[in-house]
């Protein structure tokens, strides 16, 4: 009786273990496939800037941003002591290119990797450059970093003019 009690629990215990492995390889499967999430070349990380994005209505863009510290028809200009924003409008009043200037002191600046997908291409002093096009899209992405101690990141979001 107590080799059969024995070879149960040996059974109980395998089967045990053979259902462990399996749900840790499960999630451990799906946790991998969310974080590897595969995007093509047509789809860029970076695609707007607080819910301002390429072609929207120059109105919808005011709404988002604020009230600009200089307004003109073809350009605003927000500014504050650690960012400036240009966003430029086309003759029909839509958003045809997105600048952002993160300067010293500047918080929540996405990494180029977040920008354009990889690392900029650097210069020995420091800079940095890299530019993504989305032709299907109808505009690119760049990432610039200037070189120096404190340098100025400028993220720009451009129409690709047809």
């Amino acid at each position: 009786m107590f080799i059969a009690s024995r070879r149960l629990i040996s059974s109980r215990v395998r089967l045990t273990f053979i259902l462990l492995a399996a749900f840790i390889f499960s999630t451990t499967a799906s946790i991998t496939s969310l974080g590897q999430r595969q995007r093509t070349s047509d789809e860029p990380l970076f695609s707007e800037y607080k819910g301002v994005r390429i072609g929207m209505p120059a109105e919808e863009a005011r709404k988002k941003l604020g009230s600009p510290s200089n307004k003109a028809d073809d350009q605003d200009l927000y500014l504050n002591d650690t960012q400036t924003v240009q966003v430029y409008y086309d003759k029909r009043k839509a958003v045809s290119a997105i600048s952002i200037d993160f300067m010293s002191g500047a918080t929540g600046i996405p990494a180029a990797k977040d920008v354009v997908g990889t690392e900029p291409d650097k210069k020995a002093d420091g800079s940095a450059y890299k530019m993504m096009r989305y032709p299907k899209l109808g505009y690119w992405v760049s990432y610039s970093r200037t070189a120096g101690s404190s340098p100025t990141i400028t993220i720009t979001i451009q129409k690709i003019e047809q």
